[in-house]
């Protein structure tokens, strides 16, 4: 596990729409993806982080943290290649990125899915990330939105 590189942008740009295929969920390059196209700015340089994780030097899993406020954080593209899910990568990921946002002073942390995304819907459940609402996605498409305290 690392802190994102420029030389990343490609491959952590395709293992988001690769995961978003997965589960018919990719409706195009659009306003809502801006944070991949500027991870530093986004994520590494305005009070967030974004991690990869990598097997023998590949780039197989990614996740951001996104500040909200002073006390508040937000779980942003996870993302595990298809071969190794089911695997561990992803609860690595979004534990590293609890731990920072502890050392951050996040007191909560807030992210959201697809209703289609099944799997990502039970990894967050298991981490103790709790179900507080629904929406609906510019693109149409249903949201879950998860909290969860971090003190």
């Amino acid at each position: 596990m690392r802190r994102y590189q420029d030389a990343d942008a490609t491959r952590v740009w395709h293992l988001h729409q690769d995961g978003l295929r997965q589960v018919d969920a990719w409706v195009d390059d659009g306003p809502g993806d801006e944070d991949l196209r500027s991870v530093r700015a986004t994520y590494l340089t305005s009070g967030g982080e974004f991690l990869v994780g990598l097997l023998d030097g590949e780039l197989v899993a990614m996740g951001g943290l996104r500040r909200v406020s002073h006390t508040v954080g937000q779980i942003k593209r996870m993302g595990v290649d298809i071969r190794f899910q089911r695997q561990g990568f992803g609860r690595t990921v979004l534990r590293a990125l609890e731990l920072r946002a502890r050392e951050l002073g996040y007191r909560r942390l807030h992210l959201d899915t697809t209703t289609r995304q099944a799997p990502a819907q039970s990894l967050y459940q298991s981490c103790g990330y709790q179900e507080v609402g629904r929406g609906t996605y510019p693109s149409g498409l249903q949201m879950i939105v998860f909290e969860k305290e971090i003190v």
